[in-house]
């Protein structure tokens, strides 16, 4: 019996023709999709027969073995790489597609009629009468909505596929943003090294000047002892730096689904430079254009609209066609072939107030997703226009820090000079120093958050290509 079970249970999977859809770095977003069409044989595996075996294993989030040796084509991490290769291996994009895909298969359920129904009965006290034949009867019945009623459930399954297609949209939007970010802040910390240690470099220079200086009798000992406490916190602030670099590969890393602590290439050495701000009034105006998040809701006020006209047909009836055999009745001399009857039921929607409960219903849903499109298009507008302030400011911020490095650059050279000619002290020139790295290090900062503002200003008009 359970071999006969599990045998049923298999041809019942190979008649339905389902297909499991292998999730791709880039899945079609169609607005208005095709739901009559079937997945692409290229994207499909065929499924098993065996119940066990119908979903495929999901890949482990870290590999088994010891860390893999992944090697690029460049010799830099690319922000367009990083980003591609997170969006493949992403599980938050994969569950996106999947519900995109089973959304989609809604579409010829909603349109399908329902499974017609063979009946079949016997009298059990006819069987062997003199009297009588055997009575049998054999009847089909075929149920059939009323017009439009299959057209709205399909228009309302076609909308929810759709709007499952943008939500996979804006979820690609916010792993891209989150790869963005990744990359900005390991930038930020690879440069911030550099900069540490050329300072290091330089402040040694320093101390093996005033070492000498103290020899020849030209300084201070507290110049000395002024210039290994300057070592000592730069040292310090290496150790800092090394914590937050092994933090930004282990960020990435994990977004890319290897060993945290998997070797990184270096980024690249600069950034784009800045470029002109654009309209904000334009750029809000586009992001309700394209923005994933808001046509998937769009998407869902079309649904309910069908929803609620769905309500509506149901005040009136289906039908329900049936044809019959039956052998009742005949007497044993009589007994003639197999009489044809067909006939038509016909339910009867009565109870009004279910009916007008449920138009109602649809009524007050649609107004929730109109309510909800609006507030998010208000919600749109504001993030659209306070990213591009921000991004607008780091800007100006940027130009200013490169007038201020140009002039605190001057005065270390002249401090160091001047100390050189015992016309200054070593603390003047261990604070020009001081607040040149400091100049270069927000310099740094106002860079990269330029470049963080700028991908979130993307995210929140709903850019899909990388600047």
């Amino acid at each position: 019996m359970n071999v006969l079970r599990a045998l049923c249970a298999a041809a019942m999977f190979a008649a339905t023709g389902c297909q499991t859809a292998r999730f791709t770095a880039s899945p079609t977003q169609p607005r208005g999709i095709s739901h009559s069409l079937p997945v692409p044989a290229s994207e499909v595996v065929a499924a098993p027969l065996a119940l066990t075996a119908f979903q495929e294993p999901l890949p482990p989030v870290m590999p088994p073995g010891p860390p893999p040796v992944d090697v690029l084509v460049e010799n830099v991490l690319s922000r367009q790489w990083l980003a591609a290769e997170i969006e493949a291996r992403h599980p938050s994009l994969e569950a996106m597609a999947a519900a995109w895909r089973a959304a989609m298969q809604r579409y010829p359920q909603q349109i399908a009629l329902d499974n017609p129904m063979l009946m079949g009965m016997i009298a059990p006290e006819s069987a062997g009468s003199a009297v009588t034949e055997t009575a049998y009867a054999f009847q089909l019945n075929q149920k059939l909505p009323w017009f439009g009623k299959r057209n709205l459930r399909g228009a309302a399954a076609a909308a929810d596929a759709d709007a499952a297609s943008q939500d996979l949209a804006d979820t690609r939007l916010q792993v891209r943003l989150a790869a963005d970010l990744a990359f900005f802040e390991y930038f930020l910390v690879e440069r911030q090294s550099a900069l540490n240690l050329a300072n290091e470099r330089l402040m040694e220079q320093f101390r093996d000047t005033a070492q000498g200086r103290y020899q020849a009798r030209l300084a201070q000992q507290q110049d000395v002892l002024l210039a290994d406490l300057e070592l000592g916190e730069l040292q310090r602030r290496r150790l800092e730096i090394s914590r937050m670099q092994r933090v930004a590969i282990a960020r990435i890393n994990t977004l890319l689904r290897r060993w945290p602590d998997a070797p990184l290439p270096p980024p690249p050495a600069e950034l784009d430079p800045p470029q002109p701000p654009a309209d904000s009034a334009l750029l809000w105006q586009t992001a309700l254009q394209q923005r994933p998040d808001l046509a998937a809701l769009a998407w869902r006020v079309q649904s309910e609209e069908a929803a609620l006209a769905l309500a509506r047909k149901n005040y009136y009836p289906d039908v329900d066609l049936f044809g019959r055999y039956d052998t009742f009745w005949q007497p044993a001399s009589t007994q003639g072939p197999l009489r044809a009857q067909i006939g038509v039921g016909v339910d009867l929607p009565v109870y009004r107030e279910k009916l007008r409960a449920a138009v109602c219903e649809a009524q007050f849903r649609l107004a929730q997703r109109r309510a909800e499109f609006d507030a998010r298009a208000q919600e749109i507008q504001y993030e659209v226009i306070s990213a591009a302030e921000q991004v607008s400011e780091t800007q100006k911020a940027i130009e200013l820090f490169q007038r201020l490095i140009s002039t605190a650059e001057l005065n270390v050279a002249t401090t160091r000079a001047n100390y050189q000619a015992s016309r200054g002290t070593f603390l003047e020139l261990s604070q020009a120093q001081r607040q040149f790295v400091a100049l270069r290090e927000r310099q740094l900062d106002a860079v990269v958050t330029y470049h963080r503002r700028l991908a979130e200003l993307d995210r929140a008009i709903g850019v899909a290509d990388l600047r």
